[in-house]
């Protein structure tokens, strides 16, 4: 009576066991035909969505990496633009309601002043839409082929006349844009060069490269005085004067201060108009 006893336990664990391997066998099927039945765009799309925001957070700290989003991984790339071009600002056009900014160069913005040679601020942002309409103007229509789409969803592209010129080349050899090398890896570099050896447009005097400009608070710091190109925005202060803001001579209150703003500061010049090396001679 015991060993039947025995026998009989050992077959209830048996079949317990069997059961059990049964229900984790047929579990692993389930979880198998349901990733098969996911199509496999939507798996696709999820990994790439994940690579995507881990390449903006590096992005973060470091600017030589390109911007990325979706759409530039999975998203159809569009066919070359061609029309009549609307000038929105030195690096930005719109055909056929799509705005286009320039591969790999940057112009200054519409609300964005440089100093001319003599020292005094111009309007260079507009002066560089203007001479942008004028190139595009000569030679209609244009075409641009897509490169990206940059994080505010705009067409990037590489456009030229229909004499086939460069825009990004004309605007770049003519002082009116700057190579961008974030972007453009020294594409134009040879154009900027030229320019800037020629003194034309914004190498004419100083002036903040654009993409500092934009990222300098409005009430900012001003930028240091150097000889003709790029400035930077950083403080001067020395004797208790700073560059920020910029004064007229009704604005200082001493002939110290005057000559301190004529040595220290881009727009000091503006201060002697008659260029002896005096500022303010009322004052002094």
């Amino acid at each position: 009576m015991l060993l039947l006893e025995g026998r009989g336990l050992d077959r209830s664990r048996h079949d317990n066991r069997s059961e059990q391997w049964r229900k984790r066998t047929g579990a692993k099927r389930s979880r198998a035909l349901h990733w098969a039945s996911v199509p496999r765009r939507l798996i696709f799309v999820t990994v790439a969505t994940a690579g995507v925001l881990a390449a903006q957070t590096a992005m973060q700290h470091s600017d030589s990496l390109p911007e990325l989003n979706l759409s530039n991984l999975i998203g159809p790339k569009p066919q070359p633009i061609t029309g009549i071009a609307s000038v929105i600002d030195g690096d930005t056009i719109e055909i056929h309601g799509q705005r286009i900014r320039f591969n790999g160069i940057d112009a200054p913005e519409s609300k964005q002043y440089c100093d001319d040679a003599k020292g005094f601020e111009y309007p260079c942002g507009r002066h560089s839409a203007e001479a942008l309409e004028g190139f595009l103007a000569a030679s209609r229509p244009v075409q641009c082929t897509f490169v990206t789409w940059d994080r505010y969803h705009r067409f990037v592209g590489d456009c030229r006349r229909a004499d086939g010129a460069s825009v990004a080349e004309w605007m770049v050899d003519h002082g009116q844009a700057l190579d961008w090398p974030r972007y453009s890896h020294g594409a134009y570099a040879a154009q900027q060069a030229k320019a800037q050896a020629a003194q034309v447009g914004m190498w004419v005097g100083r002036f903040e490269a654009p993409w500092d400009w934009r990222a300098s608070p409005p009430d900012g710091a001003a930028p240091s005085s150097q000889p003709l190109g790029i400035m930077s925005r950083k403080l001067i202060a020395q004797s208790g004067y700073l560059c920020e803001p910029r004064r007229t001579c009704k604005q200082i209150s001493s002939c110290d201060e005057a000559q301190w703003y004529l040595q220290n500061c881009s727009w000091g010049g503006k201060l002697d108009r008659d260029g002896d090396g005096v500022a303010c001679e009322t004052l002094c």
